[in-house]
């Protein structure tokens, strides 16, 4: 991502950063709004749906038929809507603006990606409809096109900011991936950091206003750790590489189904889907639960820290892995965060199951190597891994920062010198070709100014 640090001064600067803070609530309000749709919906095809059909657990032909349904939505939005869907995930986390004319075409592809199933998050279409609430602000306020352009971004990092658990990690990644920008940056991010803490202030509340119920990500009634062991630590640095590598392999995979699918959107999305439901119904065979297969994660990572079978661990950690570069690759919309922290808590279940050690510190050291490795960042993932367990426990805060570092090393060395290098670039513009359009942040017209 590029940015424009220049900002205006004075009284110019203070009008834009009170636009920041009045983006906030709005870009909040319509990410709250989009995930409680998800949610609801969610709930009653795979929870509602089976137990009205009389069964605890939703039908072999939900499993396989659902993802087909979102499938079709997907290639709906990306072939009779403007904007492709959006951000391809296969790109990366992007806080690129939409135009406002591909909003409709990024809720509809992510609704059928998020509902229905595919392995991908809810962060990047978050990102793209915050960042189209930011730019109606700006288009309002008639500021410059450059002034736009921060808009924009305060609008996207308040929407991901209720799905980070607060303003923190959102500032962090702001930071994170503008940093070659220096010590300008501080001023052209300071509207999205207000945006972000007063879009905030809607989910947990103010004062007697309890808010719309807050969505910090965290794990219920994980046991006290408050003592570090070096045991721990050394768990850190082989999970951060271990967790890297699948990551970066399932990413390769992906690589190779975009490559496949080069010219086509309908085929390898049918495909995919399919692909996705038979993998969750194997894992059921396998004594697992198809419903952790399937969608981001997100919802499934408090039962990782209580699961209480290594196998049925490997299982999920292999099958998350599969399904992700399946859907990274074959054309779904969705963020490409979460499926890896899934992944990353999956597999430090494993030596703390095996070495009877504390589930607070796996769940640390798993969720800060999976956003590592998904976002080739550093700073952020150890932020979130540190708070993804509760601010009580500080003591975990070092195996997160060791397992987001290991993380970053490993995805960073495997792409170095890689001969895959030239092909993922190829693939990623191939992936993107028909979004190409609108995965640049989009600015009003300027006005004349008095």
């Amino acid at each position: 991502m590029t940015m424009d640090t220049a900002v205006p001064s004075s009284r110019e600067y203070l009008r834009l950063v009170l636009l920041g803070a009045l983006v906030g609530v709005p870009a909040v309000l319509v990410a709250a709004g989009f995930l409680a749709l998800v949610h609801t919906v969610e709930h009653g095809l795979w929870n509602e749906l089976p137990a009205a059909l009389g069964e605890s657990m939703p039908p072999w032909f939900l499993v396989m038929g659902l993802p087909l349904v979102g499938a079709a939505l997907v290639v709906a939005a990306r072939k009779l809507l403007p904007g492709d869907g959006g951000h391809p995930p296969l790109q990366g986390l992007s806080v690129a603006g939409q135009p406002l004319r591909a909003v409709p075409s990024v809720a509809l592809a992510a609704f059928g990606t998020l509902v229905f199933g595919a392995v991908l998050g809810p962060e990047a279409p978050l990102i793209a409809l915050g960042s189209a609430v930011g730019a109606v602000v700006a288009r309002l306020a008639r500021v410059n096109p450059k002034q736009a352009q921060l808009l924009t971004m305060a609008g996207a990092f308040s929407a991901v900011s209720a799905l980070f658990g607060g303003p923190l990690v959102a500032s962090f990644l702001l930071v994170e991936v503008g940093i070659a920008a220096g010590a300008a940056l501080i001023p052209a991010l300071l509207p999205g950091l207000v945006a972000a803490a007063i879009g905030y202030l809607i989910f947990v509340g103010l004062g007697n206003w309890g808010g719309l119920g807050t969505t910090v990500l965290s794990v219920p009634g994980l046991p006290a750790y408050q003592e570090t062991h070096i045991v721990d630590l050394v768990i850190a640095v082989i999970v951060g590489v271990v967790v890297a590598t699948v990551v970066g392999a399932s990413r390769r995979l992906a690589l190779g189904v975009a490559a496949r699918s080069e010219g086509r959107i309908a085929v390898p999305l049918f495909l995919g889907a399919l692909c996705v439901g038979a993998l969750a119904m194997i894992v059921r065979a396998l004594g697992g639960d198809s419903q952790d297969v399937l969608f981001s994660g997100q919802a499934s990572l408090p039962g990782l820290a209580v699961a209480t079978s290594v196998p049925i661990l490997a299982i999920l950690m292999v099958a998350k892995a599969i399904g992700y570069a399946i859907c990274l690759g074959c054309g779904f919309r969705g963020g490409p965060v979460f499926p890896p922290i899934f992944i990353g808590i999956a597999a430090a279940m494993i030596p703390a199951l095996l070495f009877d050690r504390s589930p607070t510190v796996a769940v640390a050291i798993g969720a800060a190597a999976g956003m590592a490795a998904a976002t080739r960042l550093l700073f952020s993932p150890a932020l979130f891994g540190a708070l993804f367990v509760g601010i009580g426990f500080h003591d975990a805060v070092p195996a997160a920062i060791l397992a987001a570092a290991a993380a970053w090393l490993t995805i960073n060395a495997m792409s170095k010198g890689s001969t895959t290098d030239a092909h993922e670039e190829q693939a990623t513009k191939t992936a993107g070709s028909q979004a190409t359009e609108v995965s640049r942040p989009q600015a009003p017209e300027p006005r004349e100014q008095q």
